[in-house]
């Protein structure tokens, strides 16, 4: 669909940009399966990690409690597939396998990083809040 000088039309050019930028909010966009990378609670842990520089995997493992080996592999292969980690294996035994953040990597951890600061401050704030909706739930109507 083209203007009568052979550029794309309006609507064409919408469609374009939607396709470029994404539709977070279209049930059939690419960048929800990338916003469930990114936010999951491993997502932003290892990204925020990672915003440390270089780690190995055994290194991040360590410093993210309660996460199993293989939910660790999976954010960690998610995240590369989506650009935002480089992933590098050493040929010495027992293998060694070091990742960091991509460039487009460390922007959205700085972001995920600046949400996740925001909660640890704010904890108390939620918390009185939690409690306070648990009360009022359990206050006869």
């Amino acid at each position: 669909m083209t203007d009568k000088t052979g550029h794309p039309s309006s609507f064409a050019a919408s469609l374009i940009t939607q396709a470029r930028q994404g539709e977070l909010m279209a049930a059939d966009c690419p960048s929800r399966i990338v916003l469930s990378h990114v936010c999951s609670r491993w997502g932003v842990l290892v990204l925020v990690v990672l915003r440390e520089g270089m780690h190995r995997f055994s290194e991040i493992r360590r410093k993210i409690g309660g996460v199993s080996e293989k939910m660790l592999s999976q954010t960690l292969q998610n995240l590369e597939q989506d650009g935002f980690i480089d992933r590098k294996s050493l040929p010495v035994v027992p293998p060694h396998v070091e990742y960091r953040l991509t460039p487009m990597g460390e922007e959205v951890a700085l972001q995920v990083e600046t949400l996740a600061c925001w909660i640890e401050t704010n904890l108390p704030r939620i918390m009185q809040a939690r409690e306070a909706t648990a009360e009022r739930l359990s206050e006869p109507s």
